[in-house]
């Protein structure tokens, strides 16, 4: 008798968004279907199937012992989120290659469905990032007697959905400085900052509309300037790793000494970025909007307003005045600036985000053609297959 050949193995999921992506969130029912290919006959000892999700990150550092000795210390850490396993056909045993209890799969194509449910506690959205990771996936093993398993792993996405509608995210963020410059025993005047944005949570694709004075008393000229920030931060063995990445920006107008520029609600387009992740206790995904005055020889004067990137927009306009004006907070003339009355809707988060990108801390600024100037690219995600090139680091900007 001769044995048949595998030709194929594959693995699909039931996507429960309309945009055929498989993006879950914890308490969903992950489900899907095994599909194997054979010619003719084919003996197997177990199809099964292993379900994980877990986040890992990892770091090395060199350190100096001394009288010319360097070492290196490693760091890592690992957090299980859940794994799942499962026989779809055939038994768990793999101790022996005996030819008892052998199942026969017949030539042609055959499906086999898999279901598992992801855990209620929250968990972190899939990310890669610089040191570390956020992943789930479903991997199909195949087993025969006397060969080579068959492996086929297959990635899916999980969102931990963040909704800015809360309060503490619809509440404006705000912040004054202020500088003196000093040239030896000469003391110019000062350079002076105020900025003001409507609320701390948005969504990619939205822009953010900066209300900001500055006024230069300086001898110098001075340039306004806004950036959003991406930081990551990796912890492990008590130590932190930290990456500051940006992820766009704007210019204002130069000022010289006696000017004053005003920016009423000045847009920032937010492009298509990893959602926050602020729960996992060995990986954190944070963002800031710093305004700053570029100063010429001198250390820059800035504000750092937090941000937190969602992935459920504003509710419609009404909902979310009341929510606002319920605060008692909302007084929005200072610098004798006020919000306009109607902004235009949010787009959703999967509008904007595709399905390639979701996993990927930044995603491609050929999708936003604004950005092709203040960024080069992605910072992470899958470098090698998508191409990737690095965004300026902060020390450039």
């Amino acid at each position: 008798m001769v044995l048949g050949k595998v030709k194929s193995l594959t693995i699909s999921f039931d996507c429960l968004s309309n945009s055929n992506i498989p993006v879950y969130s914890s308490g969903d029912t992950v489900s899907g279907r095994i599909s194997l290919e054979v010619t003719g006959e084919v003996r197997v000892k177990a199809l099964k199937i292993h379900a994980r999700g877990h986040a890992k990150v990892r770091w090395s550092e060199s350190r100096n012992a001394g009288s010319n000795t360097a070492y290196t210390q490693n760091y890592t850490e690992e957090v299980e989120y859940f794994n799942h396993k499962d026989v779809l056909v055939g038994h768990a045993r793999d101790d022996d290659n005996s030819e008892e209890g052998l199942h026969t799969i017949h030539s042609g194509r055959h499906e086999y469905a898999f279901s598992f449910e992801l855990p209620q506690i929250p968990l972190a959205t899939s990310f890669e990032g610089r040191h570390g990771s956020v992943r789930y996936w479903v991997k199909a093993e195949l087993h025969r007697p006397w060969l080579l398993p068959v492996k086929l792993k297959k990635e899916f996405t999980v969102f931990e959905h963040i909704d800015i509608n809360t309060p503490s995210l619809l509440s404006p963020q705000a912040g004054t400085k202020e500088k003196t410059l000093c040239c030896w025993l000469c003391t110019s005047g000062p350079i002076s900052l105020s900025a003001k944005i409507e609320r701390k949570g948005y969504i990619p694709g939205e822009s953010i509309l900066i209300f900001a004075e500055i006024e230069n008393c300086s001898s110098r000229m001075v340039v306004p300037k806004a950036t959003i920030y991406q930081t990551q931060a990796f912890y492990a063995k008590g130590k932190m790793k930290e990456v500051r990445q940006l992820v766009a920006n704007l210019r204002g107008e130069s000022l010289s000494s006696g000017k004053t520029e005003t920016w009423n609600g000045k847009q920032l387009k937010i492009p298509p970025v990893s959602p926050s992740i602020l729960d996992c206790s060995i990986i954190r995904v944070e963002y800031s909007l710093m305004v700053y005055v570029d100063i010429p020889g001198a250390v820059d004067l800035f504000l750092n307003l937090p941000l937190v990137i969602g992935t459920i927009p504003l509710h419609p306009f009404g909902t979310r005045t009341s929510s606002v004006s319920s605060q008692g907070s909302m007084n929005m003339n200072w610098l004798g600036l006020t919000l306009p009355e109607r902004l235009e809707a949010p787009p959703s988060y999967a509008e904007v985000v595709t399905g390639e990108n979701r996993q990927s801390g930044l995603a491609p600024v050929a999708a936003f053609d604004d950005f092709q100037r203040a960024l080069q690219g992605p910072l992470f995600a899958y470098i090698q297959e998508f191409r990737f090139l690095p965004p300026p680091l902060y020390s450039e900007v």
